[in-house]
């Protein structure tokens, strides 16, 4: 590869991997900043509370307007799931970049 060509390249590299590190940063800030409310749907998930609030709305007894995504037995589920594979992938993401310096 010729020098200009060489440095042309470099330079599309610099960009995109800067690109990807701005919005890697600022997903991972965001997802730092929802673990206690993670950690909230944990607890609320597994408690008498959402079985009552389950069992409620089962009964009609909830206001129809209400937001309920929160009682469906897959969406909790489906989250706490994906935090859980989310979080092995950053780890073995992290452990793959280490291993290679």
């Amino acid at each position: 590869m010729e020098q200009i060509e060489r440095i042309k390249q470099m330079e599309l590299y610099l960009d995109r991997a800067s690109s990807a590190v701005m919005q890697l940063s600022a997903a991972l800030d965001n997802y730092i900043d929802v673990q206690e409310s993670i950690s909230a749907l944990d607890e609320y998930y597994s408690s008498d509370d959402w079985k009552q609030d389950y069992a409620d709305d089962e009964a009609g007894l909830l206001p129809p307007n209400l937001r309920r995504g929160v009682l469906s037995e897959d969406a909790v589920w489906n989250l706490l799931s994906d935090t859980k594979e989310m979080n092995i992938r950053l780890l073995e993401t992290v452990a793959e970049i280490l291993k290679k310096k």
